[in-house]
């Protein structure tokens, strides 16, 4: 599911979006300003230097002042340069930074949403917006916008000079305005639409590909090559069509200008022309006529063609603001409750029912009452489904409850700010999470501040003595998700980050599900000696890790169906005897785990 983007009704609106960006860049913008203008009055200024040579220069009462003539003009162009070089950096500077600004804001802002975000919004897309869609801002507010603003000016301040210099020829002119406004409205609004489409076809083909990569040991081991090949080029040939139809239109949308406004210039060079020959002109006003009309149509041109580019970059602004204005379902109160310090550990479900987002009708929790005293050690047991992993991401905060609450030492979760509650946790999870950075980097991810003693302390509490193996150690690349790693591996580099996190409450799923005999027992070693003092919580699958555990709660259907010890349970016959039965060896009688 792509996240929403709503009808391309506006013009400009998500470029006018972006002016309170330019508040803390107030002085750059007015000398930005102030430099197009002077740019611009230059260009008009060499209309007027000019009508002078022509009348006067050559004439021989003032022939002695055509070397002042064209050593003013030269300044002109001196002080026209000058201008343009200040432009050209102040507004490419303007818009660098703005990119850099707008993409630091949209980053900071997706690390808060919730996960319910992006359950439902893919990565890919959400990642083209990021890079792509702030690239084509930089362009337009780097280079664009600047031309339009400068165009703008040489359009308005030239149609000035056109009435001064001959105000019936420029009466004349006026008629093929309208010609040249609709084609621009009608048409513009086509690409405005398009530049949109072609936008998301662009995102389209980032997500495919990202998610297809990303997956590539599936689509290899499945031998979807050849599917994917197909599929991915269909969509890359679906964006080409979408790009098609937006550069015709603008191809149509220029062309149709530059056919009325050079037009137009045509017919009036001829009325000027006669007007020259018959006396009721002279040959200064007709050449400053012509050179102020060149500049209007030029300015005009230039006009229609960096509209097209203003559109794209308007809806590329839209994109971005949608997920700046996407609220996270999980938000900080605004006057957060301090959780107490030192931390306790202790939980509270009081009668907490929730349903996820994306399954309203299917009850994850129903009326879960739990009680977790500091320090203890619970175990969650149940089938696929029966609300494990949902209390792991309530008490993270991920989603809120529906019904109840759930308190932390006290303090019901809802009132307090996520950063602190989260402070409290370590989560080591059945997949673990490894980073595209070095084992020292990944270790000291839940304590940026913590020493490389400290970090090798926790690595060898966490039996990652194949650390020092690798070809630099500790300072060893891992590769995207940890590939240059087993399985194993990961999982003890994922127990050595929790280790040294050092939290009050320990998340563990199942965290030595994917290793060997020998590495388990070191790795059950090191957390037994984590879990000394300090809450945990463990979905548990394997019944080693059941027996150890101070209280055991069964779950299934999202409902607490019995607590106790693992004899208390068994005696009970019910579902924990049951799922525990199934999962005997059939050979030796050996449990194997509990749970799914």
């Amino acid at each position: 599911m792509t996240v929403a983007a709503p009808p391309s009704d506006r013009r400009l609106g998500g470029l006018m979006r972006l002016a309170p960006m330019l508040g803390p860049y107030l002085g750059r913008v007015i000398g930005a300003i102030a430099a197009l203008v002077v740019a611009a009055a230059s260009v008009l200024i060499i209309g007027v230097a000019m009508r002078r040579v022509v009348d006067h220069g050559f004439s021989g009462d003032e022939g002695q002042f055509i070397d002042l003539y064209f050593a003013a003009l030269m300044g002109v162009v001196a002080l026209l340069a000058a201008a343009t070089f200040a432009r050209f950096y102040l507004v490419t500077w303007l818009g660098e930074r703005i990119v850099a600004d707008m993409r630091q804001k949209v980053f900071s802002h997706l690390l808060d949403l919730s996960p319910v975000f992006f359950e439902t919004a893919k990565t890919g897309e959400v990642l083209s917006r990021l890079t792509t869609d702030t690239e084509l801002i930089q362009t337009v507010v780097g280079s664009s916008a600047s031309v339009a603003l400068r165009n703008l000016l040489l359009f308005l301040g030239g149609s000035a000079m056109l009435a001064v210099t001959s105000p019936k020829l420029a009466g004349l002119s006026l008629l093929i305005v309208p010609a040249v406004v609709v084609p621009i409205v009608v048409l513009g609004r086509r690409v405005r639409a398009l530049s949109r489409a072609s936008q998301d076809s662009v995102a389209g083909i980032s997500a495919y590909a990202g998610e297809t990569l990303g997956a590539i040991q599936t689509v290899q081991a499945f031998t979807h090559e050849g599917i994917d090949r197909k599929s991915f080029g269909a969509t890359v040939e679906g964006a080409f069509g979408v790009a098609l139809k937006r550069i015709r239109a603008r191809a149509w949308l220029t062309a149709i200008v530059i056919l009325f406004v050079f037009g137009a210039v045509d017919m009036v060079l001829w009325i000027g022309g006669r007007d020259v020959f018959e006396g009721r002109m002279s040959a200064g006003e007709l050449a400053a006529f012509v050179f102020y009309a060149v500049v209007v149509a030029g300015a005009l041109g230039a006009l229609s063609e960096v509209w097209g580019e203003l559109q794209r970059a308007s809806g590329a602004a839209e994109r971005l603001f949608e997920l700046l204005d996407t609220r996270p379902a999980v938000r900080a109160p605004e006057r957060p409750v301090a959780l107490p310090h030192p931390a306790n550990g202790e939980i509270v479900f009081e009668a907490v029912e929730f349903r996820y987002p994306a399954r309203p009708k299917d009850v994850a929790l129903d009326a879960v009452a739990l009680r977790i005293r500091s320090g203890e050690n619970v175990a969650l047991v149940g089938p696929s489904g029966a609300g494990k992993s949902t209390i792991f991401n309530l008490l993270l905060r991920y989603h809120d409850p529906s019904a109840g609450r759930i308190l932390v030492d006290g303090v019901d979760i809802a009132a307090a700010s996520p950063i602190d509650l989260r402070s409290r946790f370590a989560i080591v999870a059945q997949e673990p999470t490894i980073f595209a950075a070095s084992a020292r980097e990944n270790i000291r991810y839940g304590r940026p501040g913590a020493t490389d003693a400290e970090v090798r302390r926790a690595a060898e509490a966490a039996a990652c003595g194949f650390l020092d193996r690798l070809p630099e150690g500790y300072d060893t690349f891992l590769g995207e998700r940890g590939v240059r790693l087993s399985g194993g591996q990961r999982q003890r580099l994922a127990i050595a980050r929790a280790v040294l996190r050092d939290p009050a409450i320990l998340l563990l799923d199942e965290a030595t599900s994917a290793l060997d005999a020998e590495s388990e027992r070191k790795v059950q070693l090191a957390l037994e000696h984590l879990m000394k003092g300090r809450t945990t919580l463990v979905i548990a699958h394997r019944l080693a890790t059941v027996l150890k555990a101070d209280r055991i709660v069964v779950l299934d259907k999202g409902r607490v169906v019995a607590t106790g010890s693992h004899a208390e349970l068994m005696r009970e016959d019910g579902l924990y005897a049951r799922l525990a039965r199934l999962q005997f060896d059939q050979g030796g009688g050996r449990p194997r785990a509990v749970g799914d």
